[in-house]
């Protein structure tokens, strides 16, 4: 069938693992993986990234061969992506709900039925595994039956009910879904969540000659001067152009708050919780004498590598940043603070399942104690430019305005049209950046978009 934003063709792997009557059973050690990360994910609130990282991830997942950890993590991207879909289609298969208890047996549900509708997976191997998964569990074991049961009506019910359910729900937690629609609306929040079912394209930051790189790269440039390719042909590290560092990897809304400082030449400015160092790197490209601070030893050590190869270097200091204590004043300050990251869900579909209302509201206060110190490094008359990559206001609009209000030592430097080329589509009423996954419309889901980010520029008083 065909469904838009489906996940990309997979095929059943050849892992090996025993079934009840102890014969070797190809796949299911996968589907068993792929259970219990979901697990992790749903249950215990666990990010999927480190879970599915090849050195220190999962043990269940690490035991497994590249080509399977490549198939569990397609099912757990997609089981995420559209677990509300997958929610109704399976209860509307089930007499009465499932018990509050019975979350191995919905998660091998889940596992199972994100192959039968969205991977191109055979139906049937689909069920059978899912069926020797249920009895091969003692929690399970019981219900193997209604495994059985319920897959095999979804399979062939999917072609006729799949496009009305996916058109009438709405893929996220009612929490998330709640607060888009307070923030942006009924119709815009629709289309925020429509951009999630997608997986995001890819975002090239290049030091120079965009269009060459484009070119090479075979995508296109945006507006903001970003280079977009919909989908890679392989991996990162053997494009063109990566070995001599003449780009990195950036979304197009992560590379607008570093350009709100306009000529940064030779000034210095502090890339406050720096860690990877994209933007530092773009700061250090526009001329700045550049300190990157972060808290982190094992992200500053990634930055420190990325800025090795692209030929670029800055101070790199690690510390927390509420303690810092630098030896001068800096000319700017860009905090990029840590947040809820629901800007980002295209990429990482299991923050709406990881995180909470209250998460949001704990983090908002982290971001204003940490602005409200990064003001304090900045010297007086100096910018200071706040991001970060939430599309809830608590996070941005909000806290920028109250912090305003509140800090007497600091005065708004809105935004103007006209200002800073590409970004006249993002600016606010009162001069303040927002994207969302439905902006920047460029006629298909799979290109369009880019990641939720809030950013405001002010200036310290005096």
């Amino acid at each position: 069938m065909s469904v838009a934003g489906r996940a990309p063709r997979r095929t059943v792997s050849g892992d090996q693992e025993h079934n009840a009557g102890g014969e070797f059973v190809a796949g299911l050690a996968a589907r068993k993986a792929a259970a219990r990360l979901l697990a992790a994910v749903i249950d215990a609130r666990t990010p999927l990234d480190g879970l599915t990282d090849h050195e220190n991830g999962h043990p269940q997942y690490k035991a497994l061969d590249l080509r399977d950890r490549g198939l569990v993590r397609a099912i757990l991207v997609t089981a995420l992506r559209y677990r509300m879909t997958i929610s109704g289609l399976l209860a509307r298969r089930l007499e009465k709900p499932l018990p509050p208890n019975a979350t191995a047996l919905s998660h091998i549900l889940h596992v199972a039925a994100a192959q039968i509708l969205f991977l191109d997976i055979p139906d049937s191997a689909a069920v059978d595994l899912a069926v020797t998964h249920a009895k091969s569990d003692p929690r399970t074991q019981r219900f193997s039956g209604l495994v059985n049961g319920v897959l095999r009506t979804l399979a062939r019910a999917k072609e006729a009910e799949l496009p009305a359910v996916l058109a009438a729900t709405d893929e996220a937690p009612k929490w998330f879904s709640d607060r888009l629609k307070a923030a942006y609306g009924a119709e815009k929040a629709r289309l925020i969540l429509a951009a999630h079912r997608h997986e995001a394209p890819v975002d090239f930051t290049v030091k120079a000659d965009a269009g060459l790189w484009a070119e090479k790269l075979g995508g296109i440039v945006l507006p903001t001067g970003t280079v977009r390719v919909e989908k890679l042909a392989g991996a990162v590290t053997e494009l063109p152009g990566f070995a001599e560092g003449a780009w990195w990897v950036q979304d197009a809304a992560a590379s607008l708050p570093a350009r709100l400082f306009g000529d940064v030449g030779g000034l210095r400015v502090a890339d406050l919780c720096a860690a990877p160092g994209g933007k530092t790197a773009q700061l250090i490209l526009a001329g700045a004498r550049v300190t990157a601070v972060d808290t982190s030893k094992n992200r500053l050590a990634r930055l420190e590598q990325n800025l090795d190869r692209l030929g670029l270097s800055a101070e790199i200091v690690q510390a927390d940043l509420l303690k810092y204590e630098p030896a001068a004043l800096f000319d700017a300050v860009l905090l990029d603070a840590p947040c809820s990251s629901t800007g980002t869900v295209r990429r990482h579909p299991d923050v709406p399942w990881t995180k909470t209302a209250a998460d949001v509201e704990k983090l908002a206060d982290l971001q204003r104690r940490l602005l409200a110190r990064a003001v304090t490094l900045v010297r007086p008359g100096g910018r200071i430019v706040f991001s970060n990559c939430s599309l809830d206001p608590l996070e941005g609009e909000e806290l920028h305005r109250s912090f305003l209000k509140d800090t007497a030592a600091v005065i708004d430097d809105p935004l103007h049209q006209g200002e800073i080329a590409g970004i006249d589509s993002f600016l606010t009423q009162q001069g303040t950046l927002r994207t969302t996954p439905a902006d920047l419309d460029l006629g298909a889901p799979e290109r369009s978009g880019l990641d939720g980010f809030f950013a405001a520029r002010m200036r310290r008083a005096g």
